[in-house]
């Protein structure tokens, strides 16, 4: 199946943010991990088979321009909702991945009764009480994004055996601005637990079962604060669910609808 992406800018507080769309149906927001992501994976192209889906780069990562004044992760989520509604979107389904987890917790947490769904996959934002969320301050950027994979060969799959120059200086990037907004405490946030308790949409935890980056106790508190929500665990996958097994997260995402 082919699909067809659109790239469009779209300004936001003063800041042009890089958004990719293609398919039809109800509207289904990605939001990244930290490391960023590639311009196109089988897991984007399959979820726009059934859903209406909008991937934007985050502020200061990838295609989007930096907002110097940003200091929180709040202030992303703020910024996607004001995305939300310009673009006319009054519902959207919210898929996070990774640090892209903690933005769609956050984003849920300021309207709670305004989302179709909720799906964080891997999502920072917790303090795990078992184990912790590994700090890319203390090894390459290099190493980091390995450490995101099952294996080696699902690395190589996503970013070549050698990933290029140009992806090197991106992880360097993307691990500047990940310091400028989630340092202090590193990777989560103090309060986002006790704000959970609103949401009511439909929520589904995944997890990698060898995710080396963030700890799955981390997902059990998140399940846990949310209503109803399931924990799931994805076999052969590390961090990156969604760039080892799409198949198996979109399957899992399909009973959210």
């Amino acid at each position: 199946m082919t699909v067809a992406w659109t790239e469009s800018t779209i300004e936001i507080a003063g800041t042009k943010l890089h958004v990719r769309r293609a398919g039809k149906g109800p509207v289904a927001l990605v939001l990244h991990r930290d490391s960023g992501t590639p311009d196109r994976t089988a897991f984007h192209d399959g979820l726009a088979a059934t859903h209406d889906v909008i991937v934007p780069d985050h502020p200061g990562w990838g295609k989007s321009q930096r907002a110097e004044w940003m200091r929180s992760v709040r202030d992303i989520a703020v910024m996607y909702r004001t995305l939300l509604a310009k673009l006319g979107v009054e519902k959207a389904s919210l898929v996070g991945l990774g640090f892209g987890g903690w933005i769609a917790a956050e984003m849920a947490s300021m309207a709670p009764r305004d989302l179709r769904s909720l799906a964080l996959v891997g999502a920072m934002g917790i303090k795990p009480p078992e184990g912790y969320i590994l700090d890319q301050a203390l090894v390459s950027y290099i190493e980091y994004a390995r450490a995101g994979f099952h294996s080696d060969a699902s690395f190589a799959a996503a970013y070549g055996a050698e990933p290029t120059t140009d992806q090197l200086e991106q992880w360097d990037i993307c691990r500047e601005m990940s310091f400028r907004v989630a340092w202090k405490p590193y990777m989560y946030s103090q309060t986002l637990p006790h704000l959970l308790d609103g949401v009511t949409a439909p929520s589904l935890v995944i997890w990698g079962e060898s995710d080396k980056v963030v700890p799955a106790s981390a997902g059990r508190v998140y399940a846990t604060a949310l209503k109803g929500a399931r924990f799931e665990m994805v076999k052969e996958a590390g961090h990156c669910v969604d760039l080892e097994q799409p198949a198996a997260l979109s399957k899992l995402l399909a009973t959210l609808a």
